[in-house]
């Protein structure tokens, strides 16, 4: 991805280039991996439903959002059945895990509610990524094509989240946290080892 790709994304730290050619010789695992990114995707928009039910434009951001991540779990979950792989194990996703210790549990609810729209835009943004990398690195065709509709699909998501921490906190506010997620998130990606069986 770009530069000027990564500054529309916000992310201040490419992928390593490894990461890709990685992935070349773990299909099974990466294809697997992605299908629980789906999954999880899933469960924390209905989190956020759960928590915020008094937000009627965040709850009728999400539910088709809830919608449309399982459905991308399906399509996974098929590919994964038409090359005769299986899906794996489902195994703790280490880069949300250390941001999601960095989402702020005192202080006022909408800051709160702030540093976990933010922190899944961010997510987002990332998975846009490296989905752009795939599409571009893979050799085979279909998989290139396969991951540029989810790379369509994550800026889209990204979007959103953003939109909204816009729509319930001053922009000031958000601009000032998100370059602090920015700043969290470069600190997150230098502790993790480049691993090609996982997408983050």
């Amino acid at each position: 991805m770009s530069s000027l790709e990564n500054t529309i994304l916000g992310l201040k730290l490419p992928t390593d280039p490894r990461w890709v050619d990685l992935t070349k010789f773990s299909l099974e695992e990466i294809l697997s991996d992605h299908a629980y990114c789906e999954q999880k995707a899933a469960s924390n928009a209905i989190s956020l439903v759960q928590k915020y039910p008094d937000y009627p434009e965040l709850v009728d951001e999400l539910a088709p959002l809830v919608t449309e991540e399982w459905g991308h779990f399906r399509i996974v979950l098929s590919e994964i059945k038409k090359r005769n792989l299986v899906l794996g194990v489902q195994r703790k996703d280490e880069y949300v895990a250390a941001l999601m210790l960095h989402i702020k549990n005192g202080g006022h609810p909408i800051d709160r509610l702030l540093d976990r729209l933010l922190s899944f835009a961010l997510i987002e943004a990332r998975s846009c990524e490296r989905f752009r990398l795939l599409s571009e690195g893979l050799e085979d065709e279909y998989l290139k094509e396969f991951y540029r509709k989810f790379m369509i699909s994550e800026a889209g998501h990204y979007r959103m989240f953003l939109d909204l921490a816009k729509k319930y906190c001053p922009e000031e506010k958000v601009k000032n946290r998100w370059k602090e997620w920015l700043a969290i998130e470069i600190e997150v990606l230098k502790n993790l080892p480049i691993r090609g069986d996982r997408m983050h």
